[in-house]
């Protein structure tokens, strides 16, 4: 008879990190997540309200997208846009009476970093910055989003303007769920209608350096005073794509410590971690007997391969325990829950449930044999029948004589 056999249904991901090391960054704020299995991976301070500098304009970007009606739809630069610039702020270059798209400004706001261009999408949008403002801190509230607070569109320091490692983390991975945002995240180089050519700020960063920066594939980098370098990135590592926010660098001319961050990042990850395998697909780990039918025992297998992104596993730290009944029967359905198993590995540990993946089915003969009880109760029914049979029989007999 074919082996019956209990599967978990395990929801687990396929990505984990267990005691994941960075090397010592420039940046005190860090927080590593990976989006695919929605896994934050390392974090320092990243729960800490601070100023995010032009950061910001991941959710000026991300807004104005959502707000938009016509992405080629054209907008004048006027002096009203860029008088509420701040004297020191980064720009793309726009200048009064430039006629440039909506999407020229998403460009040139992200990829240069332009105060002029994220101002001028909030008046194009909505006629002032103040108003456009509040569709950010309501976005930011439809996020869940607690400490973070909007006061300007650009990240320039003043009050009431802050947020969290953690949640500008929950504001870029929101955006890149965007198609338009993430292609604009991720590009390098773009010319706009009016012929003004911008770049993204890492290659300005690296003017002076001579980084290779192919592992970082999208990039919204910041610096104030008060938020020090910031940058948040997407990187490469090895086949994965991990988001990593770093603030508060230290700026010290000639030195783009946020790009070096990042870079640091991807190099100790590469030379250090790659997928181990804590279970394999089809792995026993353990059986449970079962009562009264052919089948003497079912096997609780891992469904899928569980796989974590780490050194290199010690075995005899990798363990399970089992919380659950402890045998089966044909009273036992399909879709039972049995119980639950919990994952340890270190600090690491998981909990998932076990059900019962099939029926099974009752053998009579195996009953029988395990219940002497019932058994002899029955053979004495049956002798009872057969002896009522016959003597049924008989009185037919002698009835036919006479």
């Amino acid at each position: 008879m074919k082996k019956i056999v209990i599967f978990l249904i395990l929801l687990l991901i396929p990505f984990q990190v267990l005691g994941l090391t960075l090397p010592d960054l420039k940046s005190p704020y860090v927080l590593l997540y990976d989006p695919e299995t929605d896994e934050v991976l390392y974090e320092e301070k990243a729960d800490e309200v601070i100023k995010i500098a032009s950061l910001t304009k991941i959710m000026t970007t991300i807004v104005a997208i959502e707000n938009i009606k016509d992405l080629n739809a054209t907008v004048t630069i006027t002096s009203t846009m860029l008088n509420e610039v701040p004297f020191d702020a980064s720009v793309a270059g726009l200048k009064v009476g430039d006629k440039v798209t909506y999407l020229d400004l998403l460009y040139a706001s992200m990829l240069p970093s332009g105060a002029d261009a994220t101002t001028a999408l909030a008046y194009g949008i909505c006629g002032s910055s103040k108003e456009f403002i509040g569709l950010m801190n309501k976005k930011a509230e439809e996020l869940g989003l607690k400490h973070t607070h909007f006061n300007n569109v650009t990240g320039y320091d003043i009050e009431e303007h802050y947020s969290t490692p953690k949640e500008v983390l929950e504001i870029l991975n929101y955006a890149l769920k965007n198609d338009l945002f993430s292609k604009i995240y991720k590009t390098k180089n773009y010319t706009l209608q009016n012929g003004l050519k911008v770049e993204t700020t890492i290659n300005l960063y690296n003017r002076g350096s001579s980084y290779d920066l192919s592992p970082i594939i999208g990039s919204k980098t910041g610096f104030t005073s008060k938020a020090g370098l910031c940058m948040a990135s997407l990187i490469k590592v090895v086949d994965k794509e991990l988001i990593l926010i770093t603030l508060g660098a230290e700026r010290i001319y000639g030195n783009a410590y946020n790009i070096e961050d990042a870079l640091s990042v991807v190099n100790y990850l590469n030379k250090n971690y790659k997928d181990e395998v804590l279970y394999h697909k089809g792995d026993v780990l353990f059986s449970i007997p079962v009562e009264n039918s052919d089948t003497k025992e079912y096997d609780v297998k891992v469904k899928n391969d569980i796989v974590i992104y780490s050194e290199k596993i010690d075995q005899d730290k990798l363990k399970y325990n089992y919380d659950g009944i402890d045998s089966l029967s044909f009273k036992n359905k399909k879709g039972d829950k049995l119980g639950t198993i919990t994952y340890e590995y270190g600090d690491y540990k998981y909990m998932e449930d076990v059900y019962l993946e099939e029926n099974i089915s009752l053998s009579i003969p195996v009953y029988l044999k395990n219940n002497k009880i019932v058994s002899i109760g029955i053979g004495i029914f049956i002798l009872f029948v057969l002896m009522l049979l016959i003597k049924r029989k008989r009185r037919k007999r002698r009835r036919k004589r006479k």
